[in-house]
């Protein structure tokens, strides 16, 4: 199944894909995204309180998921690029404070709502393009590709919204690991979207009509870079909320400039205007530095300095910081010589492809 890539004239849209066969294995993935403005602003208190803003987009790398159904009474988990399996009784809930929590949270979620009383057990199979942070919202796009297969395969009455909204609520409030909302929306839906987080839970996903000239030109421009470091985002984020639970105004400053300049990089966007776009992704990422003290360290600090010396002009850290992905725009021209400047810094430095599908489903039969 090819990927459809931005720039297509298809809306951009979660595609899901019916006539799952008997005792066939479900296969599902949700995509990875790049977020360019606005990240934090989707982070509650303050989204509840001044209403959030994000632009970004979905690219060329995916969780995915495979379920199949078992006899025995098993639950089995399996994530096949941690090495780690584990074997459950099926039917009752089983403890989620350890081991695959994400898993072992999606399966409680669906046995409790009542999903799964047809079945004598299951097998859950998943793997990853990218870490756990990395930064391009790899959990949350986990999550997604599990309750998306796990709903082909309860046949459950559940639309992308609501798709989106149960992940969240799983991550963030059953299990109560400490994020933001914009992964969960981006992963099902697919696409440049402007996402705006609004007073109870409202989510308005408004997927952008980028000319696809503009698109094919920021594309062209994008360099992605693994920093080597693959970091924990809670202690971040939860130091981020601290600052806005005592409402510290410089911290909320900083998250309303963070959420102006997503407007501002959404209209040089549809303007096919790149260098506007770039400096607010610059203007951006000193806002977002503001926020916590451990959004950079040297080593980000200095693949970054590698890179804008080699002739990027845009540069930013992407999801919480500390390490994972950084994302730097360059001219066409020079992406290759920024790839290599960062390559022998000891970055990981690769070019990404926007894409326009959200979660996907399909069956082997």
């Amino acid at each position: 199944m090819k990927p459809r890539h931005i720039g297509s004239d298809a809306a951009p849209t979660g595609l899901r894909v019916a006539g799952v066969a008997p005792g066939g294995t479900i296969r599902s993935r949700a995509p990875l995204r790049l977020g360019f403005g606005g990240g934090g602003t989707d982070l509650s208190p303050f989204c509840d309180l001044h209403g959030g803003a994000v632009l970004n987009c979905t690219i060329d790398r995916y969780a995915y998921c495979y379920v199949s159904s078992r006899d025995d009474m098993k639950l089995v988990l399996d994530a096949r690029d941690r090495g780690v399996v584990e074997a459950h009784a099926f039917g009752t809930p089983i403890d989620s404070s350890g081991g695959l929590r994400l898993h072992r949270g999606i399966y409680n979620r669906f046995l409790q709502d009542g999903f799964l009383s047809r079945s004598r057990g299951v097998t859950i199979v998943t793997t990853t393009d990218a870490l756990a942070g990395s930064g391009l919202g790899t959990s949350s796009a986990l999550v997604i590709a599990i309750c998306e297969a796990m709903r082909e395969y309860a046949e459950a009455p559940i639309g992308l919204y609501e798709l989106a909204h149960l992940a969240f609520e799983i991550e963030r409030r059953q299990l109560r690991l400490a994020g933001g909302k914009q992964d969960q929306y981006s992963a099902a839906f697919g696409g440049v979207n402007f996402i705006e987080f609004l007073e109870k839970d409202r989510v308005i996903v408004n997927p952008l009509r980028v000319h696809r000239n503009f698109l094919l030109e920021l594309e062209s421009s994008l360099v992605i870079c693994f920093t080597g470091l693959s970091r924990e985002s809670d202690t971040i984020i939860q130091a981020q909320i601290s600052r806005l639970n005592s409402n510290d105004e410089d911290v909320i400053a900083a998250m309303m400039a963070l959420k102006e300049a997503a407007f501002e990089m959404k209209a040089a966007l549809l303007a096919g205007d790149l260098f506007t776009f770039g400096e607010m992704m610059n203007r951006s990422w000193r806002f977002k530095k503001s926020t916590a003290t451990t959004i950079s360290n040297d080593r980000v600090e200095r693949l970054l300095n590698v890179g804008l010396e080699a002739g990027a002009y845009a540069c930013k850290v992407s999801g919480a910081g500390g390490g994972g992905f950084l994302m730097f725009m360059s001219e066409p021209e020079s992406k290759s010589a920024v790839m290599r400047a960062l390559n022998a810094a000891g970055g990981e430095a690769t070019p990404v492809r926007l894409t326009g599908d959200g979660v996907e489903v399909w069956t082997r039969p």
